[in-house]
């Protein structure tokens, strides 16, 4: 299994602050493990704080480029994690809105979890989506436009020629990972 994605390469985007430690962590740890590239992108490039809920500062992480500049073509999936101020902050930046059509304009996998959802709203891309959330993320999903919001693990919806994939929280993540892992090198 650790070289299923040899020759993929998966972009992670984030703020630079408020990340969910884990929710960027071991989808990293856990994608490079399965043998993909994994490139960290935040929007201001440097040093990344992540957080243990939302109030404990935790370990910081180094970006490995800028938001700005990248291109949707160099990847084969984007994933992007939660925590409620990177998922707050990240939906309002138009190169993170851009990357996120990008990816669905192209028919790649695109993978939210937790409050990550919320880009995925600012980009106009889940409407008659079925997919899960952080639970307090549901209404906002609903009022965009999504087909259905579910309490599942984690939930795959193929989206007119894209994937898209959606978990609930960090307990979620192994699930989370493997149907990355799954629809990346399928693709």
């Amino acid at each position: 299994m650790s070289t299923q994605l040899q020759g993929k390469k998966i972009l992670i985007i984030t703020s630079n602050t408020g990340i969910e430690r884990d929710e960027l962590v071991k989808p990293l740890e856990a994608l490079r493990g399965f043998g993909a590239t994994v490139t960290h992108a935040s929007i201001e490039g440097g040093t990344t704080q992540t957080f243990v809920g939302d109030t404990e500062k935790d370990k910081t992480v180094d970006s490995d480029s800028k938001l700005a500049g990248l291109n949707a073509a160099d990847f084969h999936a984007l994933v992007i994690p939660g925590g409620t101020v990177n998922a707050d902050t990240i939906r309002q930046d138009a190169d993170a809105q851009a990357l996120v059509k990008a990816f669905t304009d192209a028919g790649k996998t695109v993978a939210a979890i937790c409050h990550g959802p919320w880009l995925l709203i600012n980009a106009g891309v889940i409407a008659g989506k079925t997919l899960t959330s952080y639970p307090s993320v549901r209404l906002d999903l609903e009022n965009a436009g999504a087909a259905k919001w579910v309490d599942e693990q984690v939930k795959e919806c193929p989206a007119n020629g894209w994937t898209l994939i959606t978990s609930r929280n960090p307990d979620d993540l192994p699930a989370f990972n493997e149907a990355i892992a799954k629809a990346v090198s399928a693709a």
